[in-house]
């Protein structure tokens, strides 16, 4: 498996790169956010390790450039911001997981395979519907009632994931550790953050409604009367 870490901090950057070499990785290391950025967009890695604050290009626009490049390769983001303004931003960019400093190397390792397996993890289907919405799950393009819909990555596979589970309640916690691979704990406003946005995008402008918000329990797609959402 090739990683690419993108870090600035030279002790930091070093860690990383001896550290995942000797778990087994092939480590390429960039200093800055212009050599990471390159490097991510003409060669393949199965993880980019992404700092936010860079001297140059910061990992915001990194990930963001990749995602609107079509590159979907698993991003981790490390980073002394621990907001969860910052954690929302990122994740809603694009990132799949996202890691404050200082970090124990155990947890980064375990972060890194489980994105690494989930990655290849081979699609089920092709197509999603439900009602009028269609996901097509290679070209990650979701249509409306025949209206395409643009998803920020981390949306598409929020809606992916309530599309397959059609009518199950999905709790936050749920949804954190199938989307994200993070367990929020309290920061569960990070999810309802994540869900208004779908829903604003794939609900207001159509009907029936699809997303529905089960009181003290989660949220569910599916097809329900104004009754039955609550």
């Amino acid at each position: 498996m090739r990683l690419l870490v993108v870090e600035d901090e030279v002790k930091t950057g070093d860690y990383l790169r001896q550290g995942l070499a000797e778990a087994g990785f092939l480590v390429a290391l960039a200093r800055n956010g212009l050599d990471g950025h390159h490097l991510a967009m003409t060669e393949t890695f199965d993880l980019i390790i992404l700092d936010v604050m860079l001297p140059d290009v910061d990992g915001w626009r990194i990930v963001q450039s990749l995602r609107e490049a079509g590159r979907q390769t698993p991003v981790l983001f490390l980073t002394a911001r621990d907001s969860v303004d910052d954690r929302v931003k990122g994740l809603e960019l694009g990132a799949d997981d996202y890691l404050v400093k200082p970090f124990a190397f155990a947890e980064l390792l375990a972060r890194i395979r489980t994105l690494l397996r989930r990655s290849a993890t081979p699609t089920l289907s092709e197509q999603l519907h439900v009602a009028n919405l269609t996901l097509d799950l290679p070209k990650h393009r979701v249509t409306r009632a025949g209206r395409k819909i643009n998803l920020s990555h981390k949306e598409f596979c929020l809606l992916e994931l309530l599309a397959r589970r059609r009518g199950e309640v999905l709790p936050r916690s749920l949804i954190a550790s199938q989307v994200w691979d993070m367990n929020f704990d309290s920061d569960t406003n990070v999810i309802d953050v994540a869900i208004r946005r779908l829903r604003a995008k794939i609900d207001d402008d159509f009907e029936p409604k699809l997303i529905h918000t089960v009181r003290g329990m989660g949220y569910k797609l599916d097809v329900e009367t104004d009754d039955d959402a609550h």
